[in-house]
């Protein structure tokens, strides 16, 4: 699962689990982790963190400063693992609409060939390219509903014959003109009524979750046709319909994407000379599940993956997060080229090695504990390279293999992006948490707390929070499966409320992770910061009344379900403003216990009938006017929504054989040049 840090300049973060989701955090303190990274570097007042401002996102360029000091052997696994990121995007903008890659080569044929083109109509396309690219596609990651140009269609045809006339070639299919392209993509890019919701699962009476999704897991499948069905490639297939009968095109060399993952396979062929030997093995077992698409291959990679416990550098490649499913079961494609950061490990590794001490203390029945606790390793970690479903908009916290079996018989894996957190840290333009804080003293608690509260949030999320449980004796199956269109939702859910449960625990204080004195202060700090966010992160909803991204679900389902069953939060109106506010925390963590107690036991027990009723009266629906007035306060402030980030770029000096002799790393710091270099890659493979 994700956690994925939304930002915004408030520093309302939102956690997404392998984790993908959760909350928000304000900005303004200092962030924990930046003590470690090296003064001459990230401490630099001149570095250049904040690039520019597309619409309600940020553009912020991604730093890896220990990368230049690594030995040249894990440079170069570096720099093959991240050509092997980049090879495979495109799969993942496919995945999203059937449209996604002809709209964004069309973008990119206009934007390098700009002559002769007006220049207002010129920037309002590239505008919207920017957001295309830092969403992978015209869906909006958070809120899942389509954006769509600001011109007129004549005016972009106009631009697009120029671009044509001054050599632009453009996605056209045999035989059709750039004329008929435009025709045929007019309603993608101009209608926001046409194909509206990327991921919706919740689409009201008599529709349906397939149909009524955009995305391109699909092709002409309704629930009814699944009726009876058993798919044998269920995370790395597309599902279509085919003169009556359901066909899997399975993702794989010789099936669907074959020459995206052709290329990903070469390369990461290409990496394994450099690897550890655990790492070899589990790159072998990668390109084994890559060529053949089989699930017990996928299995034999999953745990050679996780039992790889001690390599420096590690990559996360594959069909992997099931959040674009409204069914939660086709996997979306993603990479991630990271190293460990040695000096940023030691209190994430804490909660790791005390893993079994927090089972035998879960607030929920013993038989849904594990007797045993296996392999749980966690680092923080230093990102290169992300792509498809981890970048430009990228996870903070990650734990993996999501398969439950393998959890629960080898263990995971849990990685805090040290350098993605500490980049959006420096890049937070201001502080906000004063226009929804209650009273003076709780944003002056947000300021002194607010940084490790979130890290330590993050942190127990991904290591004692998805690794945590097991399922019911008897239980077949999985609980994706069974549990259906809720599953993410809940269990990021499950994993922020072990996360509220255990910050309160004096086991951290005895850890050494929070000093005593500070210790009731950070809890309040993070259980009012978490509490604010349910109503803050409703400005990510600006158009109808019901959210669908999971993480934003987890967190109204929180805070709304204690609000009707405990007395630890209220809602309170000044100046014809709302305001969320924790009055109690004790009952707030009292609430919380009882609470993830049942949550446990519906994955346990794969109650998918209580997991609708949950979410269906506690996580999805809202009040458009409080929405509206959210929007306004908020919109005051002319902060952005969630950011993007520009990769480091990485150059391999080689030897007259060709032979990689060591990798520079540069920083562009430009969104527009780096994607466009990226499709120039791609359209240069044969």
């Amino acid at each position: 699962m994700r956690h994925l840090r939304l930002l915004t300049a408030f520093m309302t973060v939102t956690i997404l689990a392998a984790c993908g989701g959760s909350p928000e955090r304000e900005a303004g303190a200092p962030a924990a982790t930046a003590a470690a990274t090296p003064a001459s570097a990230a401490d630099d007042p001149n570095r250049k963190y904040l690039l520019e401002r597309v619409g309600d996102a940020a553009v912020v360029q991604l730093y890896a400063d220990g990368f230049a000091a690594l030995p040249v052997r894990e440079k170069a696994l570096i720099y093959h693992l991240s050509q092997a990121a980049i090879a495979g995007r495109d799969i993942y903008y496919d995945q999203k609409h059937r449209h996604a890659l002809e709209m964004r080569r069309t973008l990119e044929a206009i934007l390098t060939h700009p002559q002769g083109i007006d220049p207002a109509t010129l920037a309002a396309i590239e505008q919207y390219t920017k957001l295309f690219w830092i969403n992978n596609g015209p869906y909006n990651n958070l809120t899942a509903r389509k954006f769509v140009l600001t011109i007129q269609p004549a005016a972009f045809a106009a631009a697009a014959k120029a671009a044509a006339q001054s050599g632009a070639a453009f996605p056209t299919r045999a035989g059709e003109t750039v004329d008929a392209l435009l025709t045929r993509l007019q309603p993608m890019f101009f209608d926001a009524g046409v194909e509206p919701i990327v991921t919706n699962k919740t689409p009201g009476s008599g529709r349906d979750i397939l149909t009524a999704s955009a995305n391109n897991l699909y092709s002409g499948v309704s629930l009814a046709d699944l009726k009876g069905f058993t798919e044998r490639y269920g995370l790395n297939s597309r599902l279509v319909k085919t003169n009556g009968k359901l066909v899997e095109e399975v993702y794989k060399v010789g099936g669907l994407y074959s020459k995206e993952i052709t290329e990903v396979t070469r390369h990461l062929e290409a990496a394994i000379p450099f690897a550890t030997e655990p790492m070899a093995k589990a790159l072998r077992a990668l390109i084994q599940w890559y060529r053949t698409g089989e699930d017990a291959d996928r299995v034999a990679y999953d745990i050679a993956w996780v039992e790889d416990r001690e390599s420096p550098v590690d990559t996360i490649n594959g069909f992997i997060e099931v959040y674009m499913d409204p069914r939660g079961i086709k996997g979306s494609w993603e990479a991630v080229v990271f190293y460990v950061n040695r000096e940023k490990t030691e209190r994430i590794r804490k909660f790791a090695d005390n893993a079994q001490w927090f089972e035998d203390r879960m607030p929920f029945a013993a038989k849904y504990r594990k007797p045993a606790v296996r392999g749980i390793v966690a680092n923080a970690i230093d990102v290169v390279m992300e792509s498809g479903d981890s970048g430009p908009v990228t996870p903070i916290g990650i734990n993996l293999p999501n398969d439950q079996r393998i959890r629960e018989e080898h263990g995971s894996k849990s990685v805090s992006l040290s350098n993605v957190r500490d980049a959006s840290d420096r890049a937070t333009p201001g502080s906000m948490r004063s226009e929804f804080s209650w009273t003076p003293e709780e944003a002056e608690r947000a300021a002194k707390y607010g940084a490790l509260a979130a890290e330590l949030h993050t942190d127990m999320h991904e290591v004692i929070g998805h690794a945590s449980g097991r399922q019911a004796d008897g239980f077949t199956g999985t609980p994706q499966a069974a549990i259906k269109e809720h599953f993410s939702a809940l269990e990021e859910g499950r994993a922020d409320l072990i996360a509220l449960y255990f910050l309160a625990d004096p086991k951290l204080v005895e850890l050494g992770i929070i000093p005593a004195a500070d210790h009731d202060g950070l809890v309040r700090a993070e259980y009012e910061s978490y509490t604010r966010n349910a109503l803050v992160q409703l400005r990510r909803v600006r158009e109808g009344t019901q959210i669908e991204e999971d993480h934003m679900r987890n967190r109204q389902m929180i805070i709304h379900w204690l609000m009707a069953n405990t007395k630890a939060i209220e809602k309170r109106s000044r100046d014809g403003k709302t305001y969320y506010v924790l009055v109690d925390p004790k009952a707030f963590r009292e609430g919380v216990g009882r609470l993830l107690a049942e949550v446990q036991r519906i994955k346990s027990e794969g109650d998918a009938a209580a997991a609708a009723a949950l979410f269906d009266t506690h996580g999805i629906h809202f009040d458009s006017t409080v929405r509206d007035e959210v929007v306004k306060r908020v919109d005051a402030l002319n902060l952005p929504s969630y950011t993007g980030f520009v990769m480091p770029k990485l150059t391999p000096v080689t030897d007259a054989s060709g032979a990689v002799t060591d990798v520079t790393i540069s920083y562009p710091q430009d969104l527009k040049a780096q994607m466009l270099e990226y499709a120039m890659g791609a359209s240069a493979r044969p």
